[in-house]
Protein backbone atom coordinates (compact mmCIF):
# COMPACT_ATOMS: atom_id res chain seq x y z
CA UNK A 1 0.00 0.00 0.00
CA UNK A 2 1.76 3.07 -1.08
CA UNK A 3 0.92 6.25 1.34
CA UNK A 4 -0.06 9.55 0.38
CA UNK A 5 2.40 12.45 0.82
CA UNK A 6 -0.06 14.67 0.31
CA UNK A 7 -0.23 16.03 3.93
CA UNK A 8 3.65 16.97 3.81
CA UNK A 9 3.11 18.56 0.83
CA UNK A 10 2.14 22.93 -0.14
CA UNK A 11 0.44 23.90 -2.95
CA UNK A 12 3.12 23.86 -5.05
CA UNK A 13 3.51 19.89 -4.27
CA UNK A 14 7.29 20.80 -2.54
CA UNK A 15 7.87 18.32 0.27
CA UNK A 16 7.34 21.14 3.76
CA UNK A 17 8.14 18.18 6.47
CA UNK A 18 9.96 15.29 7.54
CA UNK A 19 7.36 12.87 9.07
CA UNK A 20 8.27 11.17 12.32
CA UNK A 21 9.47 7.32 12.51
CA UNK A 22 6.53 6.31 13.50
CA UNK A 23 4.95 7.28 10.00
CA UNK A 24 7.90 5.02 8.06
CA UNK A 25 5.64 4.69 5.48
CA UNK A 26 4.96 7.83 4.90
CA UNK A 27 9.09 8.72 4.77
CA UNK A 28 9.36 6.10 2.30
CA UNK A 29 6.92 7.67 -0.21
CA UNK A 30 8.58 10.76 -0.04
CA UNK A 31 12.23 8.97 -0.69
CA UNK A 32 10.21 7.27 -3.69
CA UNK A 33 8.94 10.99 -4.80
CA UNK A 34 12.46 12.47 -4.37
CA UNK A 35 14.25 9.62 -6.32
CA UNK A 36 11.69 10.09 -9.23
CA UNK A 37 13.30 13.91 -9.59
CA UNK A 38 16.76 12.50 -10.36
CA UNK A 39 16.67 10.89 -14.07
CA UNK A 40 17.98 7.71 -14.62
CA UNK A 41 21.67 6.85 -15.34
CA UNK A 42 22.56 10.43 -14.70
CA UNK A 43 25.53 11.81 -12.41
CA UNK A 44 24.51 15.01 -10.24
CA UNK A 45 27.68 17.00 -8.21
CA UNK A 46 26.57 18.54 -5.18
CA UNK A 47 25.36 21.89 -5.72
CA UNK A 48 23.10 20.43 -8.38
CA UNK A 49 21.63 17.76 -5.57
CA UNK A 50 20.91 20.43 -3.73
CA UNK A 51 19.28 22.49 -6.13
CA UNK A 52 16.82 19.91 -6.70
CA UNK A 53 15.79 19.52 -3.18
CA UNK A 54 15.96 22.90 -2.35
CA UNK A 55 13.70 23.68 -5.57
CA UNK A 56 11.36 20.73 -4.40
CA UNK A 57 10.95 21.03 -0.49
CA UNK A 58 10.81 23.90 1.87
CA UNK A 59 12.08 22.38 4.43
CA UNK A 60 14.68 23.88 7.09
CA UNK A 61 17.49 21.88 6.41
CA UNK A 62 17.54 19.62 3.48
CA UNK A 63 20.30 17.80 4.19
CA UNK A 64 18.21 15.33 6.33
CA UNK A 65 16.36 14.64 2.68
CA UNK A 66 19.84 14.04 0.99
CA UNK A 67 21.08 11.87 4.19
CA UNK A 68 17.86 9.72 4.02
CA UNK A 69 17.83 9.42 0.16
CA UNK A 70 21.72 8.35 0.57
CA UNK A 71 21.28 6.12 3.89
CA UNK A 72 18.13 4.36 2.39
CA UNK A 73 20.30 3.28 -1.08
CA UNK A 74 17.79 5.36 -2.68
CA UNK A 75 20.85 7.97 -4.14
CA UNK A 76 24.82 6.42 -4.30
CA UNK A 77 27.61 8.76 -4.56
CA UNK A 78 31.19 8.69 -4.88
CA UNK A 79 33.87 11.68 -5.17
CA UNK A 80 31.27 14.25 -4.75
CA UNK A 81 28.89 13.01 -7.70
CA UNK A 82 24.96 11.26 -6.53
CA UNK A 83 23.52 9.20 -8.76
CA UNK A 84 20.31 7.07 -8.52
CA UNK A 85 21.40 3.61 -6.74
CA UNK A 86 18.75 1.93 -9.11
CA UNK A 87 20.93 3.41 -12.26
CA UNK A 88 25.11 3.99 -11.93
CA UNK A 89 25.73 6.38 -14.82
CA UNK A 90 27.65 5.48 -17.68
CA UNK A 91 31.06 6.85 -18.09
CA UNK A 92 31.47 10.36 -18.98
CA UNK A 93 32.57 11.48 -22.77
Amino acid sequence: MTKSIAAFQDEHGRITGWPSDRRRAHQLAILDYLTGLFEAGVSYDQGQVDQILADHSTVEDPTVLLRELVDGDYLATADGMYWRADARPGPRG
